[in-house]
């Protein structure tokens, strides 16, 4: 409803243009006509036909307009060459005219619509009549040209709101591929505990020497909500799984044990030298800080093939009492690309997950450095019972 009254209220305004500017052009043929030799009708005829269909220029179709514009443009030429009587209505009528076809982007029939005063001007015998071409076409080709820029810029506004917006929407799809994927990872680490939580309630209850009778009902309960919990969250992973990622095959989530072939792997594929140096007391880790740990080091591995090609990359783990440090860095050209990219932001979020912190950016002495600290705790102490 509100489209079709705007479309009307610009109906009504063309209209009301068009009709203003024939009331002003037949005034003036008017007032002329005791300067008129002749074809005082004519001009009447010429005056309306000069003016009237800029309503139809102004507010119909493409095809419409462009017949409009013709038949507005060829009544100011024969009211110019015959009679030499352009109105001022018709000239603010043609302007407006060649404008508008400007910027409803018809930039050849606009610089169609100029090229007859031009060669009025250059052809012309009369004074007067060359004077009013060459004005008419001098201000004809500023019009033609203010409304082919506002085409221009207003196409690229639109394209660039367009190209936005699709960024937008392709970065929000991605962040959210990769959060499901993360969920799902997690998900599969979580379960494994609780799991072990319904391994070791059981375990306890049956071979506990003298268990009292209470113990031995809160042992069952909590292998019994651990079951239940882990069949919940069974479920949801079904779900997610069919709704992110269809055809997705389970398999044994990744560890730094294959670490190593991840590194042999890119090497194979870059053709160029990568290395993993580890340091410091090797300790198996929570899976999910494995996991995330080898997805960090998959991402930047991919980003190094990406966008240096050929550049040595080195693989750093340092395993400390608090945090486990993986730095990856390549000696490439450094960042030639956005820093806030699909792979990054999906680093930081898996980085987030386990309470870590992960930086993204130059290397000194150039190159491009992947830096992240994710807080460590052994499986012994994750699995051990109070």
């Amino acid at each position: 409803m509100r489209s079709r009254w705007r479309t009307a209220e610009a109906g009504t305004r063309a209209l009301v243009t068009g009709v203003a500017l024939a009331v002003l052009a037949v005034a003036e043929v008017l007032v002329r006509s005791t300067d008129l030799a002749g074809g005082f009708a004519a001009l009447l005829l010429l005056a309306l036909a000069s003016t009237l269909p800029l309503a139809f220029v102004l507010g119909t179709g493409r095809l419409a307009r462009s017949c409009a514009a013709l038949a507005l443009s060829l009544a100011c030429v024969l009211s110019l060459v015959p009679f030499g009587g352009l109105t001022v209505g018709g000239v603010v009528a043609q302007l407006a005219c060649v404008y508008v076809l400007g910027r409803a982007g018809a930039t050849r029939l606009g610089g169609l619509l100029v090229l007859p005063y031009v060669a009025i001007a250059l052809g012309s015998h009369e004074e007067l009549t060359r004077i009013v071409a060459v004005l008419v076409a001098t201000l004809a080709s500023a019009a033609a040209a203010t409304g082919i820029a506002h085409h221009v810029r207003s196409t690229a506004q639109a394209h660039s709101a367009t190209e936005q917006a699709f960024a937008d929407t392709l970065l929000e799809h991605a962040a959210r591929g990769e959060r499901a994927r993360i969920a799902r990872e997690l998900h599969d680490v979580v379960a494994h505990h609780i799991s072990m939580i319904a391994v070791q309630a059981e375990t306890a209850r049956l071979t506990t020497p003298g268990l009292p009778t209470e113990g031995a009902t809160r042992l069952l309960a909590i292998g019994d909500t651990a079951r239940t919990a882990l069949t919940e969250m069974r479920r949801l992973l079904g779900v997610l799984r069919e709704d992110a990622d269809t055809g997705v095959q389970r398999r044994p989530q990744p560890g730094l044990a294959q670490l190593m072939d991840l590194v042999d792997e890119s090497r194979d594929a870059a053709g160029s030298r990568t290395r993993l140096i580890v340091s410091g007391p090797i300790t198996p880790l929570d899976p999910g800080i494995e996991v995330t740990a080898y997805r960090i080091v998959q991402e930047a591995l991919t980003n190094a093939r990406r966008h240096a090609p050929g550049a040595a990359v080195d693989v750093e783990l340092r395993y400390g009492d608090e945090d486990l440090a993986v730095r990856v860095r390549d000696n490439g050209p450094g960042p030639t690309v956005d820093l806030s990219g699909h792979g990054l932001l999906g680093m930081r979020e898996r980085a987030a997950t386990v309470g870590g912190t992960l930086r993204t950016g130059p290397a000194p002495g150039g190159g491009f450095v992947v830096e992240a600290r994710l807080p460590v705790k052994s499986e012994e102490e994750a699995t051990a019972l109070p």
